[in-house]
């Protein structure tokens, strides 16, 4: 995969990937900031001001003008908010590079806040709210990173609070982009078709007169565990939800490809150690994933799944098996060689779209500032061995990083407690 980067003199960043015999373009703005960046009275403003970007500019006053612009030319358009970043995109034929690119940098630059749409819109957030806490599955992860950071911004909810959503003011939004939404806190991404100079003209010119000021920092995350702690949530569900994760470390860390390899051997497929032990071996779960979380300042290793209510402690104690293992046992060469292809396969299967590489390129230049090529980061992945895994997993599989979050019919953690060692 090809790519450029350019910083402008203003502090803007361009990053250009591309793709000539690819139909598409797309368009991605990526903002450094999130809800990680937000003090506790604003807490989820970040992912507010997002929505309230597509309800009208200067230019394109309602929302319908930039809905219908968009559609009339068959584009895919959406955005999203996490703890550190925030991204605007749309996704049409090559042809219309040009317009996407006018309506994203509109929306990012223009976008009038109307307080009538504003206060519609706290509506929408706190029903967006509630959806996903009637989903325990998603409500999950956030009893986890609360179990783990508590009541700091890495332990908030992205979407806030509805008590904190209704209290938020245009005044108090606009503040805050006007600290967040700087050229040196933004870069643009252009992936797929186009011509390089004319589209780089064009980002150019739309943010000429952008917001140049120096952005904060964000508060640094305070990382604070001794033993082994279980967070439960009572609700009547057919089903129990739970995550098993322990600490691990920023994404700039020189461990992360060996933290892929593991992660990958306990998840990586269907033929991996979870999904053949708890699905197909038990049958005790339909849903088991492991993933890595690597932000700038932290990280954790979260295992979860949905397991059938009457042999949660059954998954729970085999979870933890596997995890045992992982610290005992050197992986067989011809597991390894089999992970580092499944990395491989899969890391270049999930680039074959402009939107893809889009973002791509966005999340790496957000998270570590600088964008690593899938060949460079392939190529450190097939000198992890089994002793660097082993190692890792010595590393990070002990009690004093181990944490369980659970939503289903418990009321608190003793019963699993005598089973919640590593």
């Amino acid at each position: 995969m090809t790519f450029k980067t350019i910083t402008l003199t203003n502090g803007l960043r361009i990053i250009t990937v591309p793709m000539q015999d690819n139909p598409s373009v797309t368009a991605l703005v990526m903002v450094r900031t999130g809800s990680k960046y937000e003090t506790k009275d604003i807490n989820g403003l970040s992912h507010f001001l997002e929505h309230m970007c597509f309800k009208g500019t200067a230019k394109r006053p309602k929302a319908s003008d930039i809905s219908r612009e968009l559609d009339s030319i068959g584009a895919h358009y959406n955005a999203f908010t996490g703890q550190e970043y925030t991204g605007y995109y749309a996704k049409a034929a090559s042809k219309h590079a040009g317009k996407i690119v006018d309506v994203i940098s509109d929306i990012y630059l223009n976008s009038t806040f109307d307080a009538a749409e504003l206060e519609k819109e706290k509506g929408v957030i706190v029903e967006e709210i509630r959806m996903y806490n009637d989903l325990p599955q998603k409500k999950v992860s956030e009893v986890f990173t609360k179990l783990l950071y508590g009541d700091q911004p890495a332990g908030w909810d992205i979407a806030g609070t509805e008590e904190i959503v209704k209290s938020i003011t245009r005044e108090k939004m606009l503040e805050y982009r006007d600290r967040r939404y700087t050229t040196h806190s933004t870069t643009v991404i252009l992936s797929g078709s186009f011509d390089e100079k004319e589209i780089i003209e064009q980002v150019t010119k739309a943010f000429e007169k952008a917001n140049t000021n120096k952005p904060e920092p964000k508060l640094a995350v305070k990382e604070q565990q001794s033993s082994p702690a279980i967070a439960t949530t009572f609700k009547e569900t057919d089903q129990t939800h739970l995550i098993i994760g322990f600490r691990s470390f920023c994404i700039t860390d020189k461990r992360i490809p060996t933290m892929h390899v593991l992660v990958s051997i306990l998840s990586g497929g269907m033929s991996s150690r979870l999904f053949s032990k708890m699905r197909e071996q038990l049958g005790i779960c339909y849903y088991i994933k492991a993933d890595n979380d690597a932000l700038t300042d932290h990280g954790y290793l979260s295992i979860s799944a949905g397991v059938d209510n009457t042999r949660v402690e059954e998954g729970i104690r085999s979870i933890l098996e596997e995890c045992r293992r992982m610290k005992k046992e050197l992986v067989d060469d011809i597991e390894l060689a089999k992970v580092k292809e499944y990395i491989s396969g899969t890391t270049l299967l999930g680039l074959e779209t402009s939107d893809s590489r889009a973002e791509y390129c966005g999340y790496q230049d957000a998270l570590k500032g600088v964008v690593q090529s899938p060949e460079d980061i392939i190529a450190k992945i097939r000198k992890v061995t089994s002793e660097d895994v082993s190692k890792l997993a010595n590393e990070i599989f002990v009690n004093e990083g181990l944490n369980m979050a659970l939503i289903g019919r418990y009321k608190d953690a003793e019963p699993f407690k005598k089973y919640f060692m590593i």
